[in-house]
């Protein structure tokens, strides 16, 4: 019976979690460097 391998319930979130990472890294600079950024 397969139940999600050795990573199980975590690769759910975890690829969650990467492409919001990897969003917030790649607007951040743009966000910044147009002006829109806003502090949080």
């Amino acid at each position: 019976m397969y139940d999600g391998g050795c990573f199980g319930g975590y690769t759910s979130w975890a690829v969650v979690f990467l492409i919001t990472f990897v969003l917030f890294i790649l607007l951040m600079p743009y966000a910044a460097k147009t002006g829109t950024a806003t502090a949080v």
